[in-house]
């Protein structure tokens, strides 16, 4: 499995965007300290921009930044056969099609390292006029299962169901988390108390109030 495969299964991008926005404050209410949460959403990145993203804290990570117009995505998996640091950079194809509306995206330094090269393995990106996910011509390597690491990077968005996030949560934060709460964040309900409650007993909502602007949730209630 590749990024192409992976663009056949990603939803729309309203859609992906919630689903960012979601799993951003599910990973706030059960880890209120940033640095230890795979997920987060900051919906201030940049002028007319937001930006979600993924880090497991062992040199994998994504970034989505969505604007009006689209969304373009980069992973970056450190054990990939397609890393660009061993191939001399990015792997041929995978930013040779990006579209000049995206192409400021690629050169963002907090996507590349201190010698302006794009840390990335797989790119994907849609613009507003698009029916569905696009990426560049590229010829995979030989013999690998998931080359650019896209199946492991972006298994969160191409099955994004409650129950996903659910096995994903007990498993990374080693607790009991009840999917009725999951269910009712996902769908960006009002936040309530109860709620927050049920997933970390030692959090209040306002606890919360930076997390929640962050990722634009809708107003909360008592």
């Amino acid at each position: 499995m590749s990024a192409h495969d992976v663009a056949r299964l990603l939803p729309d991008v309203p859609v992906l965007r919630d689903l960012c926005r979601s799993m951003a404050v599910l990973e706030a209410i059960l880890s209120p300290g940033w640095e230890s949460r795979y997920h987060c959403f900051d919906a201030g990145w940049g002028p007319g921009e937001e930006m979600a993203s993924m880090r497991n804290g062992s040199g994998d990570e994504y970034s989505i930044v969505f604007s009006a117009a689209g969304a373009y995505i980069r992973g970056f998996d450190h054990e990939a056969a397609m890393s660009p640091y061993d191939n001399d950079g990015p792997w041929p194809g995978v930013l040779d099609s990006v579209p000049e509306v995206f192409r400021h995206c690629v050169a963002e330094p907090a996507f590349c390292d201190e010698d302006g090269m794009p840390v990335l393995t797989a790119c994907l990106w849609r613009g507003t006029g698009d029916d569905c996910w696009r990426l560049g011509e590229i010829d995979y390597p030989d013999g690998a299962s998931d080359p650019d690491g896209a199946s492991y990077l972006f298994a969160r968005l191409t099955d994004p169901s409650p129950e996903a996030f659910r096995r994903f949560a007990e498993d990374y934060y080693e607790i009991p988390v009840d999917l009725d709460a999951v269910r009712h964040v996902c769908a960006l309900r009002p936040l309530t108390q109860a709620v927050v409650t049920t997933l970390n007993v030692d959090l209040t909502i306002k606890d919360l109030a930076d997390d929640l602007a962050a990722a634009r949730y809708p107003s909360v209630t008592g």
